[in-house]
């Protein structure tokens, strides 16, 4: 079976108790995280660490909490207070549990639909998401990531054209598919607002309901917005359930789409 599992967060016994609930089997399952597998939980090492072990048949695209360990890790930027992966830091594996990262791509397909942290902007069809992922992917996967790594932060350019440099044109898509939440239909950004979908900033929707999204045909695996849960939108899956919040843990069937959670014992 092939499973998608939202947002971990270092919720590691959570998710045993859910591979346990969906009796994961290494010999005959395949799960795909939809990244930010670390960070806010109290077990980002074990959890990193365990999903790094299983490499063969399990894939993950990265989050934006994913991606601020590579940048804390490489370059000059400090972790922040609310920061939990000091572990990772300072471990004896730290090199080969980065070296994993660095290689996760930023969306994956799968038959015909795509996995992905955040969500894909309305103008983007998938080869464009596609090309612009794998630009960003290269990048990580340079021999010195470091400066590349040290430029990716910051929320400009917040609106695509054809005309941005490589810098911009990177950031832009690390921000859109690890960050967005909101935006307009040519694809501006918007990251000052964290709401529930109905309570959407002026001239802003969630990304997903632009009635003229090009990939409206496409089934969209995604995390990163915990309050979710009850939207239902054809084609789309949010499966960041709030785990780190308290909330459950979930896996998807990709074959029978079927639902599974597992409540937070962390929280507990």
């Amino acid at each position: 079976m092939d499973y998608v599992v939202g947002d971990v967060q270092g919720c590691f016994d959570s998710l045993q108790a859910l591979l346990k609930k969906i009796n994961f089997n290494k010999d005959r399952d395949r799960i795909y995280f939809l990244g930010d597998v670390i960070n806010r939980g109290n077990k980002s090492l074990e959890t990193l660490r365990f999903i790094h072990s299983f490499k063969d048949n399990m894939k993950m695209v990265l989050g934006n909490h994913d991606f601020h360990l590579l940048v804390c890790a490489l370059t000059d930027r400090k972790p922040n207070k609310k920061d939990t992966f000091l572990e990772i830091l300072n471990t004896h594996d730290k090199q080969s549990l980065l070296d994993y990262l660095l290689n996760r791509p930023l969306v994956i397909e799968y038959g015909n639909a795509l996995l992905v942290h955040a969500g894909i902007p309305p103008q983007w069809d998938k080869s464009e998401v596609m090309k612009n992922a794998e630009i960003v992917h290269q990048k990580l996967r340079a021999n010195d990531p470091k400066e590349f790594l040290s430029k990716m932060y910051g929320n400009e350019p917040s609106i695509w054209t054809n005309e941005l440099g490589i810098d911009e044109n990177c950031r832009y898509t690390i921000n859109a598919l690890m960050r967005m939440r909101f935006c307009k239909e040519n694809g501006e950004l918007e990251f000052d607002h964290k709401l529930d979908v109905d309570q959407n900033p002026i001239g802003f929707k969630a990304w997903f309901l632009h009635e003229k999204r090009l990939l409206k045909e496409t089934e969209i695996y995604f995390g990163h917005w915990s309050t979710l849960n009850n939207v239902v939108t054809k084609n789309i899956f949010a499966l960041d359930h709030g785990c780190v919040w308290g909330e459950s843990l979930t896996a998807f069937n990709l074959s029978t789409k079927e639902y599974t959670s597992q409540q937070s014992i962390e929280s507990r």
